[in-house]
């Protein structure tokens, strides 16, 4: 149905656009899981959504406009999913360890860009990092390395 709704807007707009990224692209599967996070609080904030367009775009090197469209495909997803296995899924076979480590590290820059890391957001990313093989250690010192530069930039 919402697939159906973005088409017809698409139409509308000036016809249809060609998907720029595949199911199986695991920047999609980035993108709708970082969406995940941003919406887990039942508060999207212009603070997220923007943090989440940065940090997409710089990310996968990508232009604004590009960014834009991931990111539109990324709710997309997030609203299609059932679980985070299919977005972890997709990241386990593309990244390295280092690479989903950074995954762990973005889901939190996006939690904090709203001011702060609630339970439902701390949760999620747990559950995910255990699903991307990242071990609680690594996962409570990029948690604690994000909050750092959060409490930082807000000094400054």
């Amino acid at each position: 149905m919402l697939r159906a709704l973005t088409d017809f807007i698409a139409e509308i707009a000036g016809g249809q656009r060609e998907a720029v990224f595949a199911e199986n692209d695991y920047r999609l599967a980035a993108a709708a899981l970082l969406v995940h996070v941003v919406t887990i609080d039942g508060v999207i904030g212009a603070d997220e959504m923007e943090k989440l367009r940065r940090i997409l775009a710089h990310r996968f090197d990508l232009t604004a406009e590009e960014a834009d469209t991931l990111l539109e495909a990324g709710v997309a997803r997030d609203a299609e999913a059932v679980d985070l296995y299919a977005f972890t899924s997709v990241l386990n076979r593309a990244l390295d360890d280092d690479g989903r480590r950074r995954m762990v590290e973005m889901m939190f820059e996006v939690a904090y860009a709203d001011g702060g890391l609630t339970e439902f957001e701390d949760n999620l990313v747990w559950r995910a990092a255990e699903l991307l093989g990242v071990s609680s250690r690594d996962r409570v010192q990029l948690r604690k390395k994000v909050r750092d530069a959060h409490e930082a930039d807000g000094e400054a």
